[in-house]
């Protein structure tokens, strides 16, 4: 089985909070190197929003996520919710 490859966290990367919900912001690139930066938003439901384009540094990272709490709301990065069961 192979390993996965070891990464590197920005400093960045934390638990943000926004409107009473917090989520997990993850900036990281493949240890020891100078490459681009990852960035995923994980919630507390465990839903998982990635980028799929990488960020030349983890500051455009960060900004990006910001900008799109301050666009879609910290709510945008939670699935979709259940639909409510008909009743008859």
């Amino acid at each position: 089985m192979a390993k996965a490859p070891k990464t590197e966290h920005s400093e960045l990367a934390g638990e943000f909070t926004d409107d009473g919900i917090t989520v997990l912001v993850d900036i990281y690139r493949p240890a020891g190197t100078q490459g681009d930066w990852t960035l995923e938003v994980i919630t507390e439901e465990d839903d998982v929003t990635t980028w799929e384009e990488p960020f030349p540094t983890d500051r455009e990272a960060f900004d990006e996520f910001l900008a799109t709490v301050e666009r879609d709301g910290i709510r945008s990065f939670f699935g979709e919710p259940e639909p409510n069961p008909a009743v008859h």
